[in-house]
């Protein structure tokens, strides 16, 4: 398959870039800086540019969306330009989001709107619920999946064993290498569209 992935240099990207080349599949690397990932096309673009959003598009099977709003204080009106740019352009190619874990819920409260998220994190968090609801309410025309990890997502061990659920944590931590397993995992036998799912080891 041909993938292309926005966000490759990231913790979260790189190792989708990573998993997909172990694969043999064919990747496009994207990033601000075009940064050269050894095995792959690497392009330098901004998630917000259209045209090269919808050519990549139409060149790809799938578009996964590794990028998230700015940590340093930058405007997240920024980022949600940009996810409106993608479920605009994404030409009826498979869309795969990396979401948030603040929109799981336990017995009906988000994450986020719990006393224990931390504050650190409420911002970003809020940031991704909104785009979430947004791509939710995507016309049908819309192939699009949001993979939220478990609450901890770091680096670690690819084990290849991870557990999924839908709307409720499926676990407290997944590592980013088994996070990648599962992304491609569903790109190569989808089993969530058009709905959010997430994993945990």
């Amino acid at each position: 398959m041909k993938i292309a992935v926005y966000g490759a240099t990231g913790m979260v990207g790189s190792q989708i870039v990573n998993e997909s080349l172990t694969r043999g599949h064919e990747v496009t690397a994207i990033s601000r800086s075009g940064a050269e990932i050894a095995g792959t096309t690497s392009v330098a673009a901004n998630q917000s540019d259209a045209a090269t959003f919808a050519r990549i598009a139409k060149e790809h099977d799938a578009v996964i969306l590794a990028t998230g709003p700015s940590r340093t204080g930058g405007d997240h009106a920024e980022w949600l330009a940009a996810m409106d740019t993608a479920y605009s352009n994404a030409e009826g190619t498979r869309l795969m989001i990396v979401g948030g874990a603040g929109t799981l819920e336990i017995d009906g409260v988000r994450l986020l709107d719990s006393p224990e998220f931390p504050e650190a994190y409420k911002a970003e968090a809020t940031t991704a619920a909104k785009a979430f609801a947004t791509v939710k309410n995507a016309p049908d025309s819309l192939d699009w999946t949001v993979f939220a990890p478990a609450p901890l997502i770091q680096p670690g061990e690819r084990t290849g064993k991870y557990t999924t659920a839908k709307d409720t944590p499926a676990g407290n931590s997944i590592s980013s290498q088994d996070y990648a397993v599962a992304m491609l995992d569903e790109i190569e036998s989808p089993a969530y569209r058009r709905t959010r799912f997430t994993a945990a080891n």
